[in-house]
């Protein structure tokens, strides 16, 4: 007997067993199938107002729980609603293996479905813990943990349609999975790279959520560090996505981490300013400083020096170490330090220096021209 009329012996089979079936079987049948629907629409809409309700009466916790559970209901009870008709439906002993296999293959799926639903919860129990805490590092492991349990919940569910249409124990199914998934892991090479380098970030902590970065010149906050890359949000508002294979190996400057904001500003004078008006402009500018010294770092105290002859100005070197460093609050009193120091050297008569060039005549008294005469 060939292939062929094997295959349409079964159709034959199977199609006089579908005919056999009475009036009252395909009615409860479709029944099942259309309370499977009902139930699962009857559900979404409870739950969907309960949770609404919940939300502002009974806490967040129980509105997650109903807002999950209007937005994943729908499927399973139609499925089970699917999957208990067909087990009702008489067929012939080979065409009922195939529907046997179908309806497990479906049940995993449902039950996958649910699971791969459920990491939600455990996704908001995990932010509502690291919400409690100081640091932001554990809120970065939340979208790693989420991705990374619900793709393990993917790939059981696959194993277990594996070993159902296969009729093979699970250990070959791994065994299998483990010569594939060496070939799988030689084509994505990146992938795994980048993977690794999400955990060298998380082992290292360079940086936390919400910190201000720079790295090969891109300036920006963290936004979310995931298990492929890390995204940054630049100060000019762009999305800049960074492997984290690669950001693992970059020289990462953490701005957000520095203990104060250094500044170095270089206060010219003219040339004309007698030694004892520069002494008082170094004075002046001292004094400023320590007026504020509760806004400067008490390890680095603030430094004022005439060091330096320009080509067109006197150079008065100011350091001082901002703290806090709030870059705003910094900005703030660069401004008053300015507006200060402008006014109280108009008061004592210091003229500021800017590009000159002076011209000396020959009728200068001061500088006479000693020309001999000719021979």
């Amino acid at each position: 007997m060939t292939v062929t009329n094997t295959v349409e012996q079964v159709i034959v089979t199977a199609t006089e067993e579908v005919v056999t079936n009475s009036g009252w079987d395909w009615f409860l049948m479709i029944s099942i199938i259309l309370a499977g629907f009902i139930a699962g629409k009857l559900l979404k809409v409870f739950a969907k107002k309960t949770a609404e309700k919940a939300q502002f009466e009974e806490g967040a916790f129980r509105a997650t729980i109903l807002a999950l559970m209007s937005r994943t209901v729908m499927f399973p009870t139609a499925g089970l609603g699917i999957c208990l008709a067909i087990k009702l439906w008489a067929l012939p002993e080979k065409v009922a293996l195939v529907r046997d296999d179908t309806v497990g293959v479906l049940l995993t799926v449902i039950v996958t479905y649910v699971i791969y639903q459920l990491v939600e919860l455990m996704d908001y129990w995990m932010k509502r813990l690291t919400a409690k805490t100081d640091t932001t590092l554990d809120d970065m492991l939340v979208p790693l943990v989420r991705k990374t349990l619900r793709t393990v919940v993917v790939v059981l569910g696959l194993v277990q349609i594996a070993q159902q249409l296969s009729d093979k124990p699970i250990t070959s199914i791994l065994t299998g999975l483990g010569v594939g998934g060496l070939a799988v892991a030689l084509a994505a090479q990146d992938t795994i790279k980048n993977f690794f380098g999400s955990l060298v970030i998380f082992a290292d902590h360079p940086f936390q959520l919400g910190d201000r970065i720079v790295v090969d010149g891109t300036d920006g906050s963290i936004e979310e560090v995931g298990m492929r890359s890390t995204r940054i949000r630049t100060l000019d508002g762009h999305l800049v996505t960074v492997p984290n294979g690669e950001l693992a190996n970059k020289m990462i400057r953490n701005i957000s981490k520095r203990p104060y904001i250094k500044r170095v500003a270089n206060i010219t004078v003219t040339y004309d300013t007698p030694p004892e008006k520069v002494e008082r402009a170094i004075a002046i500018i001292k004094e400023i400083l320590d007026a504020h010294n509760e806004k400067m770092h008490p390890d680095f105290p603030t430094r004022a020096f005439f060091n330096d002859f320009n080509s067109a100005s006197l150079n008065i070197l100011v350091i001082y170490w901002f703290a806090p460093p709030d870059y705003w609050a910094f900005l703030a009193f660069d401004q008053s330090f300015n507006l200060e120091l402008l006014k109280r050297f108009n008061d004592e008569g210091i003229e500021f220096a800017f590009p000159t060039q002076t011209l000396y005549l020959a009728g200068d008294p001061s500088r006479p021209l000693n020309i001999g005469e000719r021979v």
